[in-house]
């Protein structure tokens, strides 16, 4: 009976079938017609060897996609056991092998769902993270996966913090708001290029404003200085050029900010009440 019972477990559909067709016999010929011999569905394996088998695949053979299989085994045949649980991050840490990302998102989260208070959570976590991380595209194309990214990185730092994977998850942060800057940047210079200095201010601001540790920050101030300038507000010009002067005084950016004020008769001069000023004080930078 209990090979029954783990028969009709693995594959409810041919249990459903086999009791359907045992209420029309009857109850003649139970004990000879027997719809679950042992010849006709393989034993289940042991989970540890199964297990083993997957390592084996993974490591020794790099066939990433077999070992999944083994991995998935185990889950199917010993649900709810401390190797189906290992095998599941196994298999997400497969898949990411195996560049199958959205698999390896699928994986991972479920591991997370079921196993929250893991010692391998935050594993999972870092794998949900670069995963994302891993396909973020050309800065010329949309950024949903950088973003996704981002909030993925932001959540392994936050809840693992004392974690080797919150250091990489840091890293690989900074990696991905550089990115979002720079298609900020790349979107802000097509206006400067159309002079539709507005929509080009909008555009720098938010790199001035949210990706203040990216390297982006400095040609978004002297972008900054080159619009306010045209739209004739001096104040706000000479603000953008101070700002940058006093925060990265070498810069390149710098000196072509200074050469644009110096050109129209003033000098790089901060007024404490510009939106530009209270965001870098915000940061401690200004």
């Amino acid at each position: 009976m209990v090979g029954q019972h783990q028969s009709m477990r693995r594959n409810p559909r041919r249990a459903g079938a086999a009791f359907a067709l045992v209420l029309t016999l009857g109850l003649a010929g139970c004990s000879s017609f027997n719809l679950f011999a042992k010849d006709q569905l393989p034993p289940d394996e042991a989970p540890d060897r199964l297990y083993n088998e997957g390592l084996y695949y993974l490591n020794a053979q790099k066939k990433p996609k077999d070992a999944v299989k083994k991995f998935e085994e185990v889950d199917r045949q010993h649900p709810y056991s401390e190797w189906a649980r290992k095998s599941l991050l196994m298999a997400a840490y497969s898949y990411y092998e195996m560049g199958s990302y959205e698999e390896c998102i699928s994986a991972a989260k479920r591991y997370v769902a079921l196993h929250p208070g893991s010692a391998d959570a935050a594993y999972a976590q870092y794998l949900i993270a670069a995963s994302y991380f891993d396909q973020i595209p050309d800065i010329t194309r949309d950024q949903d996966r950088t973003e996704k990214a981002l909030a993925a990185l932001q959540e392994v730092a936050n809840k693992y913090p004392d974690t080797e994977y919150a250091n990489s998850a840091k890293q690989k942060m900074q990696v991905a708001r550089d990115q979002l800057a720079g298609k900020e940047m790349q979107i802000g210079r097509y206006y400067l290029n159309r002079r539709d200095y507005t929509g080009a201010i909008n555009r720098f601001k938010v790199v001035v404003t949210k990706y203040q540790t990216t390297r982006q920050v400095e040609e978004a101030l002297e972008r900054l200085t080159e619009c306010y300038a045209a739209l004739g507000i001096i104040d706000e010009a000479q603000t953008a050029a101070a700002v940058l002067g006093h925060n990265f005084p070498d810069s390149d950016w710098y000196k072509r900010a200074y050469a644009l004020v110096k050109n129209g008769g003033r000098e790089p001069s901060e007024n404490t009440a510009s939106w530009i000023s209270r965001a870098f004080r915000g940061l401690g930078l200004g």
